[in-house]
C-alpha cells in the first residue's frame, strides 16, 4: 500500500461517462466515487491551480486562461504558455499539496509530455514534484510505474489529447472518439503494470460543449465600446476597460450595455459584483482583485465570446470551455484499487 495515482484527463467531463461508455469500456468499469464541480473559470489553468493548492482562483490568483498583467501597459499573460516577465512563484504563491507532500517524506511525481517540464505554468502549480517527462503511452506508463517503486509514493498523470481533440473537432466527434479509445486503452496497460495495491484515481478538469451561436465582440454590435483589452476564453471573458472608464461607475455602465445587447446569452458583472457573489470563492486576494476582469462575461448555452483580434484561431474551435454550465463543470471522481 501507500501508493497513489491521480491519472487527470483534460477535458473529460462527467456526462461522458453516460454518453460515450461504449467507447471506454475500462473506464466504465471504474467505481464512481463522486462528482466533483470545478471553479469558475471551468479552465485548465484555473482547475488545476484549485487542484494542487486545495484552495479557490481567489485565493491563488490564477483566474483563467489569460488575463492582464496589472500595470503592465496593457500586456495579457496566457497561463499556459506563460511570460517569462512574470515570476511563477510571486504569481502563484500558495504552497501545493505537492510541496506539503514532500515534506511529509511522501514522494511525489508528475508524469505528463516534456514539455510542460519547464514552463511557468509547471513552476507555479506543480512544485515539489519530480517532473517525469515522456511523450509516448508506454514511456508515461513505463515513467508512472518507476515513480511508484518506493513507498509512500503519490503520481500526478496527465493527458491532454481529449482536450485537443474536442477543441479541433468537437465532442462526439471521430476524433474525439479515437482519442477517448485511447486513453481508455491506456488505462487498461496502465492497470496490468502498476504494483499490486496501487490506487489510481481518475478525474479532469472541466468537460465541454459544442459551439452554437458566435458572437464576434465588436461586430454589429456595440460590445467593443470602451474595451482596452479582452482575456479570459470564448466562454469566460475577461474584460478591461480604457483607463477613463477606471471606476465603479463606469464599469456598471459597460456591464449593463453588454447585458442589454447579450441578453440571456451571457451573465455579465462588475468586478465588485463578482467579488460580492463570490465568484472566484469567498476570499479574493488584493492580486487577484488587480487581475480580474472589470467586466466579466460569462456565456450561456452553446454562445461563445469572440475576440475580433483572435476570430480566426478561436471561431474555428468547435468545442469551448470556460462558462458554468454542468457540462462544462461537472466532472467525476473514479477510483480502482489493484489488487
Amino acid at each position: 500500500m501507500g501508493r497513489e495515482v491521480l491519472f487527470l484527463i483534460d477535458g473529460f467531463g462527467a456526462d461522458t461517462l453516460e454518453l460515450f461508455a461504449d467507447a471506454m469500456p475500462t473506464i466504465s468499469r471504474l467505481m464512481q466515487h463522486s462528482i466533483v464541480h470545478t471553479a469558475f473559470p471551468s479552465t485548465t489553468a484555473t482547475s488545476l491551480a484549485t487542484l494542487t493548492t486545495g484552495t479557490l482562483p481567489g485565493t491563488h490568483g490564477m483566474l483563467g486562461y489569460t488575463v492582464q498583467v496589472p500595470r503592465s501597459g496593457g500586456r495579457i499573460l496566457n497561463a499556459l504558455k506563460w511570460d517569462e516577465r512574470v515570476d511563477p512563484n510571486n504569481w502563484q504563491p500558495i504552497p501545493t499539496l505537492f510541496e506539503r507532500a514532500s515534506e511529509q517524506g511522501i514522494r511525489v511525481s508528475h508524469v505528463a509530455a516534456k514539455r510542460y517540464e519547464n514552463s511557468g505554468f509547471t513552476r507555479a502549480v506543480f512544485r515539489g514534484a519530480e517532473y517525469r517527462g515522456a511523450n509516448v503511452v508506454s514511456d508515461l506508463i513505463a515513467e508512472t510505474k518507476a515513480a511508484l517503486q518506493k513507498t509512500p509514493s503519490f503520481v500526478y498523470l496527465y493527458m491532454n489529447d481529449l482536450d485537443v481533440a474536442g477543441h479541433s473537432d468537437g465532442v462526439g466527434s471521430p476524433k474525439w472518439l479515437a482519442a477517448l479509445s485511447m486513453i481508455d486503452q491506456m488505462l487498461a496497460s496502465l492497470m496490468k503494470e502498476m504494483p499490486m495495491g496501487t490506487r489510481i484515481w481518475l478525474t479532469s478538469d472541466h468537460g465541454m460543449i459544442n459551439v452554437g451561436e458566435k458572437i464576434v465582440i465588436g461586430q454589429g454590435n456595440p460590445l467593443l465600446n470602451n474595451i482596452a483589452v479582452i482575456a479570459g476564453e470564448p466562454r469566460a471573458r475577461h474584460l478591461y476597460l480604457n483607463d477613463d472608464h477606471d471606476s465603479p461607475a463606469a464599469r456598471s455602465d459597460v456591464a449593463s450595455v453588454w447585458q442589454e445587447y447579450l441578453g440571456q446569452r451571457a451573465d455579465v458583472m462588475t468586478r465588485e459584483q463578482a467579488i460580492e457573489n463570490k465568484l472566484f470563492g469567498e476570499h479574493v486576494s488584493a492580486d487577484a482583485i488587480d487581475r480580474m476582469g472589470e467586466v466579466i462575461a460569462i456565456a450561456q448555452a452553446d454562445v461563445v465570446l469572440l475576440d475580433p483580434a483572435r476570430v480566426e484561431k478561436e471561431g474555428s474551435m468547435i468545442g469551448h470551455h470556460g462558462g458554468q454550465s454542468e457540462i462544462e463543470t461537472q466532472v467525476g471522481l473514479l477510483t480502482v484499487t489493484l489488487n
